[in-house]
């Protein structure tokens, strides 16, 4: 280019700015501010833009580097010599100076960050308009490998925040869009540079940056987790700041939008992330109340997870994870289980009150559905907490919204059925507890008649007029319940072991429910058991249970009296499913003091198989009679004249036992008889009608009479099976 080309500016300021050294481009910039101030004074405003056209194209965009770092001295020198006309040529003055941040010569950068920082200087808010280029441009330089450009971008930095600080004409939201994608930075400098910018903002009293943190909280939460100390405890007290802001906030905060957000980051890895994620949730229940119960099956799924910790970190999580898990539940009330519009078309409700009608235009409504669904998936697949808290959730749901949750029983009830066999006995009892909420809860119950309970109480041949049993109003899921529990023993037998997982379920059971409805219910089921052998094994382990725990001791002591209408209707239920166990049948005729009808029993014992099991019942037996339940049994003996039935019984099971340990102990236990009494057994024979008017009134023909069947099969199942051996 010819001298004319460069003009208004002179050869020799031209070659000063060209030149490789400082001190002459910086005496060439001295004559560009000299030019462009008289030019003002003259206001010639097309010579100062001829001098940036020059400066901005043919130095600033030129091939040789000391031409670009004359440009931008000599822009920065033009600003100066502008003043406050500067303000009508912020354009031409930024966008050159900006386009060499990105130059591959560190001395061009390190200068072109200078003379931004020299017009920045001088139009002060007129370039606002040109802020988010600015601001890119400063988020490179950063990380710049050179620690000069990195010096000097430090100090352009702080200028435009105090500009910005200062300034009333910011435009927030026109940089939003900018933030949200700068925040995801994986460089630890341009996230310290992003993060001091939010701190800045959110000091600005004329910016409410809590209305805006759905838009970058996410990209916080990342940058908490980085791994220099320093960015992440600046990121760390920057969410404290935005915490508290939210805390004294009156409105504005969009909880809606950062739920979500909060809930993916629970499940992160870094502690400090799910640490924090989890505090910022509770303190939204605090804060919004219902309008979080939506978000109940996110927040379910990412914090059971973290309710138990190791370490002294982990333990930090636990303790917020169970802070939030305990606000979630308080959460839930009446008004949840009101169903919804769409509940009400697909269920068919018939009716609606006026408290449903509000109800169902909340949109703050639990979703059920959810919660049940996240609650069966951790139950399939989660550790041992977390099904403990899993079925604590179910449970405080029954109680809570019971309607709504038996809505979805069929889709819980199988997974809480194969939870039984969890090896963990805390999270069976949890379990258990579930089920059997689930057996007696009002909401559950479609018919009066459908379970075995229920079918009990009905007359039958051999019980007295008007006999029926006493225990609570079950519905159609506990007889599923009691037949699946039947099955699960019936694929393993070794849970009827002692001290096995079987007796205690069944114990349990009997506390959660009422004793009186476990076991007629197993009775009527057993009745019909096609496999004797299980059936035979599974009536000794309740009838075990029945003598020996003490959970049991008000039936044992209905059984005892049969002094009522359901204790007579108990018995013979009992007693047909009992049959299966010929030990086990004289065992309740002992328990119910029906000792002329066990007298009789046993005179039909001849026929029957004695086996090595056999005789292992018969000392279990008398074992049972020396022990604390059979007291009144032993007192009894006392009286020969009144008891003559239950003497000729022992004697008959004396006669069963071989010489054997059992043999001796039932020996000496009748040898304390009185002999004086045994005698007057021959002159005054025993009425065989039991003083007791309702026992009275049992068919003890037909009972015995199903015994014999039941004995029966029992034979014929033997004989199939040693013949099916042979061949």
């Amino acid at each position: 280019m010819n001298d004319k080309e460069y003009a208004p500016l002179s050869p020799q300021c031209v070659r000063n700015l060209n030149d490789k050294l400082y001190e002459k481009r910086k005496t060439g910039a001295l004559e560009v501010e000299r030019l462009v101030k008289e030019f003002v004074i003259a206001n010639d405003p097309v010579k100062i833009r001829r001098i940036l056209k020059v400066l901005g194209e043919d130095f600033a965009l030129s091939n040789h580097p000391n031409a670009r770092k004359g440009g931008a001295i000599g822009l920065a020198a033009t600003a100066i010599g502008l003043g406050k006309e500067s303000q009508h040529y912020v354009r031409e003055l930024v966008q050159p100076v900006l386009s060499s941040f990105h130059d591959a010569d560190s001395r061009v950068r390190y200068y072109a960050c200078e003379a931004l920082y020299n017009i920045v200087k001088v139009c002060r808010g007129f370039v606002l308009p040109y802020f988010n280029e600015i601001f890119v441009g400063i988020s490179k330089l950063t990380s710049d490998t050179d620690q000069n450009v990195k010096n000097g971008t430090e100090l352009l930095d702080r200028l435009i925040k105090d500009i910005v600080t200062e300034s009333p004409s910011f435009d927030l939201m026109a940089f939003m869009p900018l933030l949200r994608d700068r925040i995801y930075a994986k460089n630890p400098e341009a996230r310290q540079f992003i993060v001091s910018w939010i701190t800045i903002l959110d000091a600005v009293p004329d910016i409410n940056m809590v209305v805006l943190l759905p838009e970058f909280l996410d990209g916080l939460f990342n940058i908490l987790g980085d791994s220099n100390p320093e960015i992440s405890k600046m990121c760390q007290n920057l969410l404290t700041e935005f915490l508290n802001g939210i805390k004294n906030s009156n409105s504005g905060v969009k909880y809606e939008g950062m739920a979500n957000i909060l809930i993916i980051h629970c499940n992160s890895p870094d502690d400090l992330i799910q640490y924090t994620a989890m505090t910022w949730l509770r303190e939204f229940i605090g804060q919004a109340g219902r309008t979080m119960i939506q978000y109940t099956p996110g927040i379910i799924n990412a914090v059971l997870p973290h309710l138990q910790g190791a370490s002294d970190k982990q333990r930090n999580v636990a303790e917020a994870a169970k802070s939030l898990n305990d606000a979630l539940k308080d959460l839930v009330s009446d008004i949840d289980d009101i169903p919804t519009v769409n509940e009400v078309k697909g269920q068919g409700f018939r009716e609606q009150s006026e408290e449903a009608q509000k109800g169902l235009s909340s949109s703050c409504q639990l979703d059920v559905g959810e919660v049940i669904s996240v609650i069966c998936h951790i139950l399939e697949g989660g550790n041992f907490g977390t099904k403990v808290a899993a079925l604590q959730w179910l449970g405080h749901m029954l109680t809570k919204v019971p309607k709504r949750t038996f809505q979805n029983v069929d889709t819980f009830f199988p997974v809480l059925l194969q939870t039984l066999s969890d090896e963990s006995e805390e999270v069976v009892l949890l379990d258990l507890e579930a089920l059997a909420e689930i057996s007696s809860n009002p909401a559950g119950l479609e018919t009066k008649t459908a379970t075995p309970a229920n079918q009990g109480k009905t007359k039958t041949k051999d019980m007295p007029e008007g006999a029926g049993g006493g225990g609570e109003t079950l519905n159609e899921y506990f007889s599923k319940f009691m037949a699946f529990l039947l099955e699960l023993f019936k694929k393993d037998r070794q849970l009827l072991e002692p001290d096995e997982r079987g007796y205690f379920i069944i114990r349990q059971l009997c506390q959660l429910l009422t004793a009186e409805d476990i076991f007629k219910s197993f009775s009527q089921i057993i009745v019909d058991e096609g496999d004797v052998g299980f059936a035979c094994k599974i009536v000794q382990t309740l009838n075990t249970i029945l003598l020996t725990s003490a959970e049991l001791f008000e039936l044992r002591t209905q059984l005892k009296n049969l002094d009522t209408q359901g204790s007579c209707a108990l018995f013979c239920c009992l007693y047909k499913s009992w049959c299966h166990s010929p030990i086990a049948t004289i065992s309740l005729c002992y328990l119910t003091q029906n000792y002329h009808h066990a007298s009789d029993l046993l005179q039909t014992f001849g026929d029957l198989e004695i086996t090595v099991d056999f005789l292992k019942e018969i000392d279990k037996l008398v074992q049972l009679i020396e022990s604390p339940i059979f007291a009144y049994l032993r007192l009894q003996l006392l009286d020969v004249q009144h008891n003559q039935d239950l003497i000729r019984s022992l004697y008959g099971l004396l006669m069963l036992l071989p010489q054997s340990e059992a043999f001796k102990l039932l020996r000496f236990r009748l040898d304390c008889i009185p002999h004086y009494q045994l005698l007057a057994m021959k002159e005054k024979p025993q009425s065989s009608k039991d003083p007791r008017p309702l026992v009275s009134k049992i068919n003890f023909k037909e009972l015995h009479q199903h015994f014999l069947q039941v004995q029966a099969r029992h034979r014929e199942a033997r004989n199939k099976k040693m013949i099916k051996a042979a061949t």
